[in-house]
């Protein structure tokens, strides 16, 4: 699979809120693409990542 444009390494039944525990990223402050789609917060931990997805994550900052 595809994260954020790199090759990083795949599991059978890997899902978005694993993905996200492992990259140690907070589901509050995310939003989550899957092959060009917006995924919805509710479905990251049933939504399964496959082998040839491209997942692209972007982290939400505050600041002023």
């Amino acid at each position: 699979m595809i994260v954020n444009g790199e090759k990083t390494a795949w599991r059978p039944d890997l899902t978005i809120q694993e993905l996200l525990n492992q990259k140690n990223c907070r589901t509050d402050r995310v939003a989550v693409e899957k092959n060009g789609e917006i995924v919805p917060k509710k479905e990251y931990s049933t939504e399964i990542i496959l082998e040839e997805d491209t997942i692209e994550i972007v982290t939400f900052v505050g600041g002023g």
